[in-house]
């Protein structure tokens, strides 16, 4: 079968099918929609599929190698301006990263591997993913077992891409970090209110944290290596309801991202000391909490290659490599790359005109439908090809 050629004929039940996720948007674990219309869908093309965690998994194939197909499915809490006519009403919820892209093109690439099941030469597994945006889809999946039964042996997964480029692009990296570790962190400082005019009677939270905040930046002036990429924000500082008034508590929330373990475990491990001996030298207490714990996304040298390989034969007009992509964004697919062999692929879906102006997570951002039959087409020829050379 020639993969390309079918998805431009089912473009039209991709593009409608991304619509419908679009319009109804959902965020975080709990998709009920969205878990709702994959399964339908994956039953209407053939396929048994089941919840696995909060997402939803299927198989098809006879046996050998197993290969995983993985797309998430979350949108973000956020209004939509897109002006498209199919946006979300809710006002509240956007796809504003192109996830329902990917689920939309793994259902037709799902619909084509059935059309085709009887010259597959392993096992296709499919990963519909929620709460990519949360960091919590992934591990949610691995522990109800989508690894499992099944055991997988490697793994796939796309992402399209927003801007001022031409669909046809698509980026990777066989030969270092792609995307970067992040760590969310929560910090809950503790002290003793009291009236603002009355100051030495309180242990003031909001002092405490612009300490913490400052023993912070110092960490990374004077304790990271400056030849590794390392990023610590904090975006987040809360402490206070009135001008006259010393609070109780105070909020610290920021993230901490590197393309390097032992940069990362160095700065995790300082931000929780820092926090905690900083309050307890002005009196009071911080207690940390980790929001997010996902590493840097590192593909697979080989298998990348392979896939790259499989993409570049199918002659699609304009499909341009671009390799040694990095980015200091985070991806939840890292979880999975940790684990097994696996590799992640960036697809333009921009606009090279004014439509192309926005970035991903922006409210204004459109993506470009053109990619559709590219992304379903890749995922199935890839997934059949790589079966028929490992097995």
């Amino acid at each position: 079968m020639n993969y390309y050629e079918r998805a431009k004929e089912l473009s039209e039940e991709t593009v409608a099918n991304r619509r419908y996720l679009h319009t109804n948007a959902e965020v975080g674990l709990n998709m009920p929609k969205a878990q709702a219309f994959v399964m339908g869908k994956l039953k209407e093309y053939g396929l048994e599929p089941k919840e696995c965690g909060h997402g939803v998994t299927a198989t098809l194939g006879k046996g050998g190698k197993v290969l995983m197909l993985r797309a998430d499915m979350d949108a973000l809490p956020m209004p939509e301006e897109s002006g498209e006519p199919f946006a979300c009403p809710s006002g509240q919820e956007a796809h504003a990263c192109g996830h329902d892209f990917h689920a939309a093109m793994l259902l037709t690439a799902a619909k084509m591997l059935k059309e085709n099941e009887s010259e597959l030469q392993g096992t296709i597994k499919f990963m519909f993913q929620p709460a990519e945006e949360t960091f919590e889809g992934s591990k949610d999946m691995i522990e109800n077992g989508i690894l499992e039964n099944p055991k997988v042996d490697a793994a796939l997964a796309y992402h399209v891409a927003a801007g001022q480029m031409p669909v046809g692009i698509f980026m990777y990296n066989d030969n270092g970090t792609m995307m970067y570790s992040v760590d969310g962190f929560r910090i809950d400082i503790k002290g003793k209110g009291s009236h603002g005019a009355y100051p030495q009677n309180a242990i003031d939270p909001i002092n405490i944290g612009v300490h913490i905040y400052t023993a912070l930046e110092a960490i990374m002036a004077r304790e990271v290596d400056p030849t590794k990429a390392c990023v610590m924000t904090v975006g987040k500082f809360e402490g206070g309801t009135a001008a006259n008034i010393i609070p109780d508590t105070a909020v610290i929330e920021g993230t901490i991202r590197s393309n390097d373990k032992q940069a990362r475990e160095l700065m995790v491990r300082r931000m929780k000391e820092a926090a905690v001996k900083t309050a307890e030298s002005y009196g009071g207490t911080a207690e940390i909490t980790m929001l997010s714990e996902v590493p840097p996304l590192i593909c697979d040298p080989k298998l990348t290659d392979e896939i790259v390989g499989y993409m570049k034969e199918m002659n699609i007009p304009g499909l341009t490599p671009y390799p040694g992509i990095s980015a200091s964004a985070s991806e939840d697919f890292a979880t999975i790359a940790e684990k097994i062999p696996s590799t992640f692929i960036y697809l333009s879906a921009g606009y090279t005109d004014e439509r192309g102006q926005y970035g991903a997570h922006n409210p204004k951002v459109q993506f470009n439908e053109d990619v559709c039959p590219i992304g379903s087409g890749c995922l199935a020829h890839c997934a059949t090809q790589w079966l028929k050379n490992n097995n």
